[in-house]
């Protein structure tokens, strides 16, 4: 029935493919009797037998390659429906931002010497800053994609930064293992204003306080310490992690630090005093990165819990909050320690979580190489995957901020995301940025 198919030139070749393989494959007595049965004249086979020497093979060989690639064709248009089926449809720009997630690299950077550890965005201008083991910090313009200077001064590996500060007076913050965290003058060229010290052993994250009069500091030698970015000094220090102090973020009213590392829990404490209100194990292994919650996503986490009820945005208390770790976990906390979910695919250590500006979404990356996109409407679904989003390990993920930045009666910065729980989908900048440690930043954006 098959030959039915074939037309009478293509059915012959085929009869002869065979007959050429069974002959080189020394089957003489199937390749004989093929040669009776078909009823080929004397010699009329030998005239061409040498135009379908490995015929065969090679046809066969080329049908296991085109499954292959039809496997793979198949797969991947999987993966992209299921990505159709699972964002919701939008009819212009502005809703189209709020369901935004990355897909391709849109710029790769260059320029470091040795393994990127670090990013942060300008709150105003289009820069991004770069931290990295090559002991420098990079100054970028990501929009025209270009390297707009080189910050020298540390003196080792240079583990974090964070802009921030009151508007008028945008500071760059950077720590190092080298003890030290530096403040540098955005508005005066980059100049290197002030050195604080005062830590034991490497200085791993530091963060801005909203109040922008503030600075936070986390160390390996298990403290936190608290700055004032006018004097430079110590307002206060605090214990109780009991192991090397890796990540720190606070709340948008300023009060509250989280604050993650090896020992694997969670301490959340007061900025005021310094009092520990709530320490809970987290995670089975080091706790690498933690991200507190904006109010534009308190909707979606809340439908998360049994109550369901979605807190007030106002007062920019610490609501939700998310950690990753090397147990390739990531979950989701409220302020009083009780774990609301958890969030499984990554393959590797999860070194970094960030969350979408609309609300729906958590990104996290980490050294599977991958950047994951779970969506919080969906009960924490995993809705993007992009594998090997870079060559290496990925050490730092960031979002852009909003695009429009606003002054409140005290001067304080404000992103409007204290003011309402919904944040305008016109000022959200579709710009996320990761760096690895092979030394590439790449850029992905609409």
């Amino acid at each position: 029935m098959a030959s039915s198919f074939l037309t009478d030139r293509q059915r012959d070749e085929l009869h002869k493919s065979i007959l050429q393989y069974l002959a080189g494959s020394g089957l003489q007595l199937a390749h004989n009797a093929l040669v009776e049965d078909l009823k080929f004249e004397q010699g009329r086979y030998e005239e061409d037998a040498r135009n379908y020497d490995g015929l065969l093979e090679k046809k066969w060989t080329s049908v296991v390659r085109l499954q292959k690639k039809i496997l793979d064709l198949e797969s991947k248009m999987s993966t992209l429906q299921s990505e159709l089926d699972n964002l919701p449809s939008s009819s212009s720009k502005v809703e189209d931002s709020i369901n935004w997630l990355p897909r391709s690299p849109k710029v790769s950077l260059l320029g470091h010497r040795q393994a990127i550890t670090s990013l942060a965005f300008h709150p105003i201008f289009t820069i991004l800053a770069s931290g990295s083991e090559d002991t420098t910090v990079k100054i970028w313009d990501w929009e025209l994609g270009e390297l707009e200077q080189t910050l020298k001064g540390h003196t080792k590996s240079v583990t974090d930064l964070d802009f921030g500060g009151r508007p008028n007076n945008i500071l760059l913050a950077t720590c190092s293992s080298d003890l030290t965290i530096k403040l540098w003058n955005t508005n005066d060229d980059y100049k290197n204003i002030k050195t604080l010290k005062g830590h034991d052993h490497t200085v791993s994250s530091v963060r801005f306080l909203p109040d922008g009069a503030r600075l936070a500091s986390a160390s390996r030698d298990k403290t936190i310490r608290i700055w004032a970015i006018d004097t430079g000094y110590c307002l206060r220090t605090i214990t109780g992690h009991s192991d090397w102090i890796r990540s720190i973020d606070v709340s948008l009213n300023s009060e509250l630090i989280i604050s993650t590392g090896s020992d694997q829990t969670v301490r959340v404490s007061s900025t005021v005093d310094g009092d520990c209100k709530v320490v809970f194990p987290a995670h089975e292994h080091a706790i690498e990165c933690c991200a507190v919650a904006p109010p534009s996503s308190f909707a979606a986490i809340a439908a998360l819990t049994k109550s369901g009820r979605v807190p007030s945005a106002t007062s920019g208390q610490l609501e939700y909050f998310a950690t990753g770790a090397r147990d390739r976990l990531i979950k989701i906390w409220d302020s009083r320690g009780n774990l609301i979910k958890t969030l499984e695919g990554h393959e590797n250590w999860v070194r970094a979580i960030v969350f979408h500006p609309g609300g729906k979404y958590l990104l996290s990356a980490g050294d599977d190489k991958s950047i994951k996109c779970w969506d919080l409407l969906q009960g924490g679904k995993c809705v993007r995957t992009i594998e090997s989003a870079h060559d290496h390990f990925i050490c730092a993920l960031k979002w852009a901020p909003s695009a429009v930045t606003k002054q409140t009666t005290n001067g304080d910065i404000n992103t409007g995301s204290i003011a309402a729980n919904n944040i305008d989908p016109r000022r959200i900048r579709c710009l996320v940025a990761s760096a690895s440690s092979q030394l590439d930043i790449r850029l992905w954006m609409t």
